[in-house]
């Protein structure tokens, strides 16, 4: 309902899109309409999209002038949500959901030791599986639970295999996740504990919506003994985990442009918060131009951020919510 009442309002000052359209634009438009093979129902919706997307593309330009003008420590570009608001990717990209609580149980206790590497990167250890695209569903809880058990199976088994986000989003709605509309990952972590297994991306194909449950043990790859939760806002315990454990699931607030067309670059931003919006996967971490960073694995695709990956700046006060929801699963 939310989505067709924004289609609405776009449709809404079409007429004025009409009157505003920038003609010069015309083959760069539809030159990405080509590239990310987007169609539209009739020329009124297409007009209104055209207008999103040139406001978008003022926006990315005006960034990476002041970029080049040392404003910025990162980049942005057109990517395929170049003709959608950042409400819109919000609604359909975005879909972590926060615990009401935490046990101490759960709690993952560092040991406090401060000789760790200067630089971490699990996928240069083989942990870490191809960058996955979510399509339009708020699955990105799922992707991150995925990534975080397919690093331990790599850790404790010597086996790098896809797991099935999909076999989270249809199976594990009792433990609180919504399937499409968002979840979380230590519900996810959970599931698989009681389930006493996930299965294999190959067995369990993502469908980039949901369905019934259909685990089968026959598909199973991967299980799960507990999981660990990361103090709340602890970049310190954050990075222990990381360094000594293997890659950490985490949240961060994703609601800002700058994040939606973030292209390269340490991700730093002051317009954003610790309101957790979006489930991605921390790899790694490391320093460039002696700025610290986190290397975090997203789900929308290769032809976001940085190949799929986005740095993130680090130690700068749990920057976007970093730290402020991560855990990972015990095998």
């Amino acid at each position: 309902m939310m989505l067709r009442l924004q289609v609405l309002a776009l449709l809404l000052i079409s007429v004025g899109a009409r009157l505003t359209q920038n003609p010069s634009l015309d083959s760069q438009w539809q030159l990405w309409k080509k590239t990310h093979e987007k169609e539209y129902n009739n020329e009124d919706e297409e007009l209104a999209r055209r207008l999103t997307w040139e406001k978008n593309l003022r926006f990315i330009n005006l960034h990476n002038l002041e970029y080049s003008k040392g404003m910025h420590s990162y980049q942005v570009a057109m990517n395929q949500f170049g003709d959608m608001t950042t409400e819109e990717v919000v609604t359909q990209m975005m879909g972590f959901i926060p615990p009401t609580h935490r046990s101490n149980h759960t709690k993952f206790v560092p040991k406090g030791t401060t000789n760790h590497s200067p630089s971490v990167d699990w996928r240069l250890k083989g942990c870490v599986t191809g960058v996955k695209n979510q399509g339009s569903c708020g699955s990105c809880y799922a992707f991150s639970s995925a990534g975080a058990l397919e690093g331990q199976l790599m850790i404790h088994k010597g086996v790098l295999k896809s797991l099935s986000p999909q076999n989270i989003v249809d199976c594990s709605q009792n433990y609180g996740n919504h399937g499409c509309n968002g979840g979380r990952m230590t519900s996810s972590f959970q599931y698989v504990i009681d389930n006493n297994g996930i299965d294999s991306d190959d067995a369990y194909p993502y469908e980039m919506q949901e369905g019934s449950c259909r685990y089968s043990v026959a598909g199973r790859t991967a299980t799960c003994a507990s999981y660990k939760e990361i103090p709340e806002g602890d970049e310190t315990a954050l990075q222990e985990a990381v360094a000594t454990v293997g890659p950490v699931s985490v949240g961060v607030d994703a609601s800002q442009p700058s994040f939606v067309h973030y292209s390269g670059g340490i991700y730093f931003d002051p317009s954003c918060t610790h309101i957790v919006t979006h489930a991605m996967l921390a790899v790694g971490y490391g320093v460039d131009n002696g700025q610290e960073y986190w290397l975090v694995k997203n789900s929308w695709g290769l032809q976001w951020g940085e190949r799929g990956y986005l740095r993130i700046a680090r130690n700068k006060g749990d920057h976007c919510g970093i730290a402020s929801f991560a855990s990972f699963p015990v095998m």
